[in-house]
């Protein structure tokens, strides 16, 4: 049986739920998810990433909330505080995802379709490297998921770049687990490091490449130079779900291809 009234505190668990056919058992969403379209018209949402309405969520009498991170720390802990049973996930790679669908889908009693899910998902991943195992070229990335202060993208965005074909310029940040240890707190290093292409996606707001290629210095970046400033929209990659391991590594690998083909060897 498994629980039976599931509220969804971000958005990768509504996402795979949909996806393994057990959508009946939310009974409430975060207020930012997309993924599904339908779900934003099924189900009332009742949290943010960093607040929720705790009154909402317990009118729907849930049986388990699930969340992500330390940030839903103090979400979780006023849950539990009323009684509700509360899981945090903590995954932050790519196969910490793959693990993710499976651990959910088992809570669920659907742990033979989660496997499944699970195991096509990683079938479009080495696909997507296949194809990216032919470029003449890999070209330096730098991701960037939030512009004030710069903050560097987080160990999955940098493995999906790896999977599209691309090298992240910060892999040493990427394996930070707080987005408060991948600040840049030089931003110059960028300059420094000079990647080919800029990947914007930030946090909800519109990625501004006009700023970027404005910042002090930057005009020296092969990317900045070259018009290689692109959006990943934050729903494709930022949440640690089913997104960002289809859309969200299809999104890169295209930006990617297309530098390679203008930029043979």
């Amino acid at each position: 049986m498994g629980p039976q009234r599931i509220v969804c505190l971000t958005e990768e668990p509504t996402e795979t739920l949909y996806a393994l056919g057990e959508q009946d058992r939310i009974v409430g969403i975060s207020g930012f998810t997309v993924r599904p379209p339908r779900a934003r018209r099924e189900k009332p949402k009742v949290s943010a990433f960093t607040s929720a309405k705790i009154g909402e969520i317990l009118k729907l009498k849930p049986d388990l909330a699930i969340g992500f991170s330390d940030i839903q720390a103090d979400i979780a802990a006023e849950l539990v505080r009323h009684g509700v049973e509360v899981w945090i996930s903590n995954h932050r790679s790519v196969e910490g995802i793959l693990d993710y669908v499976r651990r959910l889908g088992a809570l669920v009693g659907a742990a033979s379709r989660a496997e499944a899910y699970a195991d096509e998902l990683r079938r479009g991943l080495e696909a997507v490297e296949a194809q990216s195992a032919g470029l003449p070229r890999r070209p330096r990335v730098y991701f960037e998921e939030w512009d004030d202060p710069p903050i560097t993208g987080i160990r999955w965005v940098a493995e999906l770049v790896r999977i599209a074909g691309g090298d992240d310029v910060f892999p040493e940040l990427s394996v930070e687990s707080l987005a408060k240890q991948r600040i840049l707190a030089d931003a110059t290093e960028v300059v420094r490091r000079a990647p080919d292409i800029v990947l914007g996606s930030w946090c909800g707001k519109r990625f501004r490449p006009e700023k970027v290629a404005a910042r002090p210095g930057w005009e020296a970046i092969p990317a900045v130079r070259d018009g290689e400033l692109h959006e990943i929209k934050s729903p494709l990659i930022l949440q640690p779900g089913p997104a960002a391991l289809t859309d969200g590594v299809r999104a890169i690998a295209a930006i990617v291809q297309a530098w390679s083909q203008r930029n043979p060897l």
